[in-house]
């Protein structure tokens, strides 16, 4: 692989190097952002390599996560490495370093992620989470697995497949998981925690979001809000509304599932799934150029509050949900 050689020559010429993902980074970005800072820290151990992010309830426990610098503390760094997201949706404490970095990279594997912007690039529309391609990296490397390592990557994959539940798992998710699992950790708590897991305020907020929703376009559209006043009034962070809109695009009928959820820095995150018959990636680009991901599942950064986001938004949502007669039936298995 031409970037791994590239990459890990421009590492070792750096003192510092930062590691981050999107705003209100998942377990696919965090997972892959600790794991190979861990393989850094073999291969260039006189380089700095710091993680950006704010892990909260569901990944604070992660070998390392008590290290993360919080996005507000983040300084100047020779090099910024984006991974599993783009430089259109870092959060903007993060913006100053990308562009005052001497070189960026860039892993991905969102299909609608362009190589623009950056000095080094490693981008998989193929695979199935970033984590998948950190263990790629390993393997150009000679570089073998420990506990941690494979415990974060697990965490990423898990993610990223719904617990292999998603249409991107493939033979090979499977075979790379057996591998992972080798290393006895409580992969069962794993997916607990990263996929089940609630705080009681989160909970409380599911229940406002799911019973304010809007089911639109013939119940085709499930439009959930998750606002400042409602987090103040719940006590919530991020991570408490995290699997809100996988539900919405649950109930039956749905075909696309939306949330919009108000951010203290003026701007409003949209996530967006789908049921198969709707590219959601294609739909978070016409929304914002700040917006992308994979078909079924994608997101998108908006200008301003909730109310002005959702008067952005909803025009291309209705637009993209045409009569049923013209989707059909949601694919049965």
């Amino acid at each position: 692989m031409d970037f791994a050689s590239q990459f890990l020559a421009t590492v070792r010429r750096s003192g510092s190097v930062l590691l981050t993902g999107p705003e209100s980074p998942d377990g696919d970005s965090i997972g892959a952002c600790l794991a190979l800072r861990r393989v850094l820290a073999q291969l260039a151990p006189g380089v700095r390599v710091d993680v950006a992010g704010h892990p909260g309830f569901r990944y604070d426990w992660l070998p390392g996560a008590d290290t993360l610098v919080p996005d507000e503390q983040v300084g100047a760094y020779d090099g910024v490495v984006v991974m599993d997201g783009d430089a259109g949706r870092l959060p903007r404490p993060i913006e100053a370093a990308f562009n005052g970095a001497g070189w960026t990279a860039i892993v991905d594997h969102h299909r609608s992620t362009t190589a623009e912007g950056y000095t080094l690039v490693y981008l998989d529309g193929e695979s199935e989470s970033t984590c998948v391609m950190v263990r790629q990296l390993m393997r150009a490397w000679g570089v073998g697995l420990d506990r941690d390592i494979a415990l974060l990557l697990y965490t990423g994959i898990i993610f990223d497949t719904g617990a292999f539940r998603h249409s991107n798992t493939r033979p090979s998710t499977h075979l790379l998981a057996a591998e992972l699992l080798s290393f006895d950790f409580p992969h069962w708590l794993v997916c607990e925690k990263v996929l089940v897991e609630r705080r009681l305020p989160g909970l409380r907020l599911h229940a406002r979001v799911f019973d304010q929703a809007d089911f639109l376009a013939g119940g085709r559209l499930a439009v959930g809000r998750y606002s400042l006043a409602l987090r103040d009034e719940l006590g919530t962070g991020d991570g408490d509304v995290e699997g809100a809109v996988d539900a919405l695009c649950m109930v039956q009928g749905v075909e696309v599932g939306a949330v919009f959820v108000e951010k203290a820095d003026g701007r409003t995150k949209l996530s967006l799934r789908s049921r198969g018959g709707i590219d959601v990636a294609s739909l978070a680009k016409r929304i914002s150029v700040h917006g992308g991901g994979h078909a079924k599942a994608a997101g998108a950064s908006i200008p301003g509050d909730l109310a002005a986001a959702m008067a952005i938004a909803m025009p291309a949502l209705l637009d993209a949900c045409p009569a049923r007669e013209a989707a059909g039936p949601v694919p049965s298995p």
